[in-house]
């Protein structure tokens, strides 16, 4: 029995080793492959102008498709924030999801908006309309009441009201920079095989908004909210910027991406029953141009600015992780067909693959390690320095991505251009190894074990007013 045990130490020790060691070599490259994108993006925007598409009369029109439940909070700083982006020709629909706060009374209330009698097409499924909304004062804004059915279901809802090629989906705790569509919206112009558009979303927490409108940009003021900041820009900077880069990307975040109507009527439009809608909108795109031979691209962009309010506690913040683990396995397992798939391309036989090993067992590996690897060393089955080695690669793989990510932030775009900025980002670089790392890893264990009982369901998570901070008397410059 003790020899079996060593041996399943060891077994156990050099899988999650293996993990580590496979982990750091996959996110260097990411590093390279985004550092040199967005290198020539910088380059790119040198020569460009996007100010004279404010006003140009070809810019495509779109649709800013906003679901909400029970947002009571920040939904009118959100419209607010939307009305006032610099385009040419967009509208914004509100689909109040069976919200049971006064979302929609505080729309109604704000905005004048009376119910009309509003024909559609329903080019998708989605749960029974009850009301229609529009008002006087703003000729684009159309509110949406229906029976609640997941957030997949409301942004169908908004698909089937749009009437513009390109839609947006956006979260209802988000704002936009007042360039943002111009900016997401001019790959759909440059290349017609353009079906996606992914941009970077950024923590608002600490930020100064009022009226909808971002007066100060600043880091958040808690150590959570630091920390998820880094882990935004290491997700943002790295993952999606690398990803894209070499044709594979999979995920563009609900908060923020723009998408041709066309092609996601095609697909059937977003999955309803799945917490993961985001990433399984792109890969059904990905799936329906492959097997139909049709050329595209899912593209990143690194300005199209979106600012969200992240989880404010370990709570929250907890619940979700779960949910996207969840959401994330639910997704490669509807598609799990596509790995390993010649006829899926780069996206079968690599990324999809890169999901499987480092995104979905990964997590097994590394927690199962962080709780062997002490083990194994006090039971004299491993050496301290094979203990040493996958501690230092533990933290080596966050510093390659959090620094590295930073760096090209301070380079590329510098909305944190104070040198205080960079290096209280870079101190919790590092604090992300020592704690909040491990936190996330073993949640995502946890959604691991816990897929078969997860639920398809919005989830809720504590909002807070946009214009609190600005209210708050102590708020300083970083």
């Amino acid at each position: 029995m003790k020899d079996f045990l060593f041996t399943l130490l060891i077994v156990v020790n050099s899988v999650s080793l293996a993990y580590m060691i496979g982990i750091t070599f996959t996110y260097f490259l990411h590093l390279l492959f985004s550092g040199k994108a967005l290198g020539q993006y910088v380059k790119y925007l040198r020569f460009s102008d996007y100010r004279r598409y404010i006003d140009s009369s070809n810019m495509i029109p779109v649709s800013l498709i906003v679901p909400a439940y029970n947002e009571e909070a920040t939904i009118l700083d959100t419209i607010r924030n939307l009305l006032k982006l610099n385009y040419p020709e967009y509208e914004i629909i509100v689909i109040n999801d069976g919200s049971k706060d006064q979302t929609l009374p505080l729309l109604i209330e704000q905005f004048g908006m009376v119910a009309i009698e509003q024909p559609y097409k329903r080019s998708v499924a989605s749960q029974p309309i009850r009301k229609v909304y529009r008002t006087s004062q703003h000729g684009n804004l159309i509110v949406i009441d229906k029976e609640n059915g997941g957030k997949a279901d409301a942004l169908n809802a908004g698909i089937n009201f749009s009437r513009y090629p390109v839609i947006v989906s956006m979260d209802a705790d988000s704002v936009l920079e007042k360039e943002a569509l111009i900016r997401i919206v001019a790959p759909f112009l440059q290349d017609n095989t353009v079906i996606a558009v992914g941009g970077v979303v950024r923590i608002s927490s600490g930020c100064v908004i009022e009226d909808g409108d971002i007066k100060d940009i600043r880091l958040p003021k808690s150590a959570l909210g630091k920390l998820q900041t880094v882990e935004y820009l290491r997700s943002f900077f790295t993952g999606r910027i690398g990803a894209a880069s070499m044709g594979m990307l999979l995920i563009i975040s609900g908060a923020f991406g723009a998408f041709r109507k066309e092609a996601v009527i095609a697909v059937g439009g977003y999955t309803t029953q799945c917490i993961g809608e985001d990433m399984e909108l792109v890969v059904k795109l990905h799936r329906y141009m492959k097997n139909n031979g049709k050329p595209y691209k899912i593209s990143f962009l690194p300005d199209p600015i979106c600012w969200t309010q992240p989880p404010d506690n370990l709570r929250d913040l907890y619940k979700q992780r779960k949910r996207w683990q969840i959401g994330l396995i639910n997704v490669l397992l509807r598609h799990r067909d596509m790995a390993f798939n010649p006829k899926y391309g780069k996206t079968g036989m690599i990324m999809l693959p890169y999901y499987w090993i480092f995104e979905f067992i990964g997590p097994v590996f590394e927690t199962l390690g962080y709780f062997v690897v002490p083990l194994s060393w006090w039971l004299g089955v491993i050496s301290w320095q094979f203990a040493l080695l996958f501690f230092l690669l533990v933290v080596l793989v966050g510093l390659i991505l959090s620094l590295g990510a930073i760096l090209q932030e301070s380079f590329a775009m510098r909305k944190f251009p104070k040198m205080s900025q960079i290096l209280t980002l870079a101190a919790f670089a590092l604090v992300d190894n020592f704690g909040f790392r491990q936190f996330n890893t073993i949640i995502r264990f946890i959604g691991f074990l816990k897929y078969r009982t997860g639920k398809s369901t919005w989830g809720t998570l504590k909002r807070q007013q946009f214009t609190k901070d600005a209210q708050q008397p102590d708020s300083k410059p970083n």
